[in-house]
């Protein structure tokens, strides 16, 4: 009888203890905690969506009133906690966390295909970065079996809508509508359409800062509707297939050598321009140089005559005279009757 007794006792000290020491938890400092009783989570009387959600203007009126969660009790870090047998905790990371764009917990992928608005299947790689939402952790524990699921698939979705409609914004404003109307009035909207079609890769590599910032004002949305806030899109990968990655190497290295032409040429264009107007220069101040003795010797004798008058005049020059008789081989004198004498 005796054995009997210590059997049930030991087995009622191991039940009490096994029970006290599993109703003890604690929560890691970046974790956060929600305790449910026999499935349900205790609500906050009166609690409001936090600011953030319902100054979110990515979601529509009918889709606030659609994901408009109860507010639940959140245990912060500390413990240890009690909670009773029938209790329940679930615990939830807060820390921001990184998952690769083609993750997928259905299927095994590499990348994630979508088509250009040039209809070109192209492949898309990248990461995003987010966190849990500690003011809608009902949304994510309680709201849909796998949030970070429907987080990848409504980012993968509005990323395929967004690059098959992807326009490059500087392409658009090569030319102003005023510039176009000045150079042919007739085909100012067959250009302002030319410049808009035809997107190809290039122009969503050259905009990647572009399409992420898209993307992240696009996602802010999932906090309300999952409970995960997306913290950053780092598309780094646009690739398409083999083919026409090496046509548009052909193409980006005929252009560049293009563009290497034309900037040469007009470096030869520019340095003739400057050679030409600096021969020009040099040119005119060698005639101002011969015209400015004989502007001096005119203003001289016009001087001499009228302070002197004619017969000055005539002395001067006959005085200016005898060193050029030194230097004449021959001389020819002409009289008043037009009879010449040579000396």
């Amino acid at each position: 009888m005796l054995p009997l007794v210590g059997f049930l006792a030991g087995l009622l000290l191991y039940i009490a203890g096994k029970v006290v020491f599993g109703c003890l938890y604690t929560v890691s400092p970046d974790q956060r905690a929600v305790v449910t009783s026999f499935g349900a989570a205790e609500r906050l009387a009166g609690a409001t969506p936090a600011p953030s959600v319902v100054e979110d203007q990515t979601l529509s009126h009918e889709e606030r009133e659609r994901y408009e969660y109860p507010q639940v009790r959140v245990i912060g870090p500390g413990g240890p906690y009690f909670k009773l047998p029938w209790q329940r905790v679930h615990k939830v990371s807060v820390a921001t966390q990184a998952v690769d764009l083609c993750w997928d917990p259905t299927k095994r992928q590499d990348t994630i295909e979508a088509v250009t608005k040039d209809n070109l299947t192209t492949g898309v790689n990248g990461q995003i970065r987010y966190r849990i939402c500690e003011n809608n952790l009902y949304a994510y524990l309680f709201g849909v079996a796998s949030p970070l699921e429907h987080v990848m698939g409504y980012f993968v979705s509005v990323l395929r809508e967004r690059i098959a409609n992807f326009v490059d914004p500087k392409g658009q404003s090569l030319l102003s509508e005023d510039e176009i109307s000045e150079a042919d009035p007739v085909a100012t909207g067959s250009s302002a359409v030319e410049l808009s079609e035809g997107v190809s890769i290039n122009d969503l590599r050259k905009n990647l800062p572009l399409l992420n910032q898209y993307m992240e004002e696009q996602c802010r949305s999932t906090q309300g509707r999952y409970g995960i806030e997306l913290d950053a899109a780092l598309i780094t990968e646009i690739d398409p297939p083999a083919q026409v990655d090496r046509a548009l190497s052909a193409i980006n290295s005929t252009r560049n050598q293009v563009a290497a032409d034309i900037s040469t040429a007009q470096a030869d264009a520019e340095q003739q321009i400057t050679m030409s107007a600096r021969a020009v220069e040099i040119a005119t101040n060698n005639a101002q140089a011969e015209v400015a003795p004989l502007q001096e010797l005119a203003g001289t004798l016009a001087t001499i005559k009228n302070e002197g008058g004619s017969a000055c005049l005539r002395a001067y020059l006959r005085n200016a005279r005898v060193p050029l008789y030194k230097r004449a081989g021959r001389l020819v004198h002409a009289d008043r009757n037009s009879r010449r004498s040579e000396v």
